[in-house]
């Protein structure tokens, strides 16, 4: 017990009184040493100065947090071995909140503070300093009680940590009530929907739901609610400026304390690249399969046709052999290079020399020249980045009308000219001379499906065919910059 308790007690004591005062002070002294039991039970730090600030009592809760135990009568202020502000600065025993609040005769509650230990190790705590007065309005010294926030402060350091890291997200993070309202939404979400936070936050999550869809948020909401959670949900969803995004969609119950699910965090990831590569690689694979089936009917037309003209069985090999090289030639240039370093490097060439390898392989030249196929209009360059894609058009042109149009035949010919027209590049291919026209040859086929997606999803234009009597018109119209590479 602390010498004020026991001087306190020792006086009441020592005064003469009748059996009732007797009885009165009795009261009094079990008050005291009960008000001190409870002191000394608290699960808090508790303890207690007089008004010069020495520490007259502490309890084990705060012997706990100090690490140490405090000299009665001597030790000042705190108990800590030191004491320091969240910042990290040393905080003076003079100028902690205990000394303010006995130097200022007020309370100076509520300051976070750093306890350190003998043995290093620190705490968060709170503390609640407060100056006591006698029935005079003396002051007689303070009582503070240090509250251990460590937890409250690694919760924070990790609610914060979250935070930054749900901001940071390229991922749209979205949370809403079970009303469907939105309350939270990152800046992944403002860069995929367009919507900025004050925009959104507060409106109904079928802002971001095309109509046809709405019945998906419903069921959505009814497994939330069932505690259910729901991954990579692939659908569509609206933009600001009305657009349609593909998008993957992971939604997770977010619950209370209780355990009751109070909301939901969404996470929307962007597979319009995904889907688009998918494409791309589902359209390559039936381009391996296509070529592989035409190898031999490609083979075959070369070796009819130099039979046509050759004379004898040397010609006939000097003829097969120079046209499968260029056909060689003419494959090579849909495939992209590769440095040392296997980086892949974009070829670069121009239209007229294309359109001469690609129509070498089924055409008779002379010194490099197209005998049966007249090539007009600007040569224009093509960017590596579509070349592969313009040779592979050109080669299912040649290669259709080899098989089936005006290069099938010794009198066929093929007519390909080039004109601007403003910001559009117009290539026309026409044939004469081939055996009679079949309307829509080529139906839905690869080479078909592949002049739609090359033509309208990296060449930014249109392809249209007119089959004619005399022959197939093919009208190929691009965007000018795409073919030199600018997007």
């Amino acid at each position: 017990m602390s010498s004020s308790f026991s001087s306190r007690s020792k006086a009441i004591a020592d005064q003469p009184a009748s059996a009732g005062a007797v009885a009165g002070l009795d009261v009094a002294a079990q008050a005291v040493v009960s008000a001190h039991d409870v002191l000394k039970a608290l699960p808090e730090a508790v303890y207690m100065t007089d008004q010069a600030g020495r520490i007259i009592f502490f309890n084990e809760a705060a012997a706990a947090l100090w690490g140490q135990r405090p000299e009665i009568g001597k030790t000042e202020f705190c108990g800590s071995w030191k004491i320091f502000w969240p910042s990290g600065q040393p905080i003076a025993l003079a100028e902690c909140p205990m000394a303010i609040a006995l130097r200022e005769g007020r309370p100076n509650r509520d300051h976070d503070i750093v306890v350190e230990r003998p043995d290093g190790s620190r705490v968060s705590a709170l503390t609640f300093p407060t100056p006591l007065f006698d029935i005079h309005g003396h002051m007689i010294g303070a009582v503070n009680m240090l509250v251990d926030v460590s937890h409250r402060s690694i919760a924070f350091e990790e609610a914060q940590r979250f935070a930054a890291i749900v901001e940071s997200s390229d991922d749209a993070i979205v949370a809403k009530d079970l009303n469907g309202t939105i309350v939270s939404w990152n800046r992944g979400a403002e860069k995929l929907f367009g919507y900025t936070a004050p925009e959104i936050i507060g409106k109904p999550i079928e802002t971001l739901i095309p109509l046809d869809r709405h019945d998906e948020e419903p069921n959505i909401l009814a497994r939330i609610r069932a505690g259910e959670q729901i991954d990579h949900y692939e659908t569509l969803r609206r933009r600001k400026d009305g657009s349609l995004v593909e998008i993957s969609l992971s939604v997770s119950p977010i619950r209370n304390r209780q355990g009751i699910v109070v909301g939901a965090s969404k996470i929307a990831r962007d597979i319009t690249e995904r889907r688009r590569a998918e494409e791309q690689q589902h359209m390559l694979i039936r381009e391996m399969d296509h070529r592989v089936k035409n190898l031999f009917t490609l083979a075959n037309s070369v070796v009819t046709l130099s039979a046509r003209s050759a004379t004898t069985a040397a010609e006939l090999v000097s003829d097969v052999s120079s046209r499968l090289q260029a056909l060689a030639q003419a494959h090579a240039l849909t495939i992209a290079g590769a440095s040392a370093s296997a980086t892949r490097i974009e070829q670069e060439t121009t239209l007229h020399t294309l359109i001469r390898t690609i129509i070498a392989p089924y055409d008779g030249r002379v010194e490099n020249q197209l005998t049966r196929a007249n090539l007009s209009g600007p040569d224009v360059t093509i960017s590596g980045g579509v070349v592969t894609s313009f040779a592979l058009l050109l080669h299912e042109f040649a290669a259709n009308a080899a098989k089936y149009g005006s290069l099938s035949t010794l009198d066929g010919r093929v007519d390909i000219n080039g004109t601007h027209d403003g910001q559009m590049f117009v290539l026309t291919w026409s044939e004469s001379g081939g055996p009679p026209v079949t309307r829509n040859r080529d139906g839905d086929g690869f080479g078909t499906l592949l002049g739609r997606a090359t033509v309208r999803s990296q060449l930014g234009g249109e392809i249209s065919r007119e089959w004619r009597p005399e022959g197939l018109v093919i009208r190929l119209t691009v965007l000018l910059a795409r073919l030199a590479g600018q997007h």
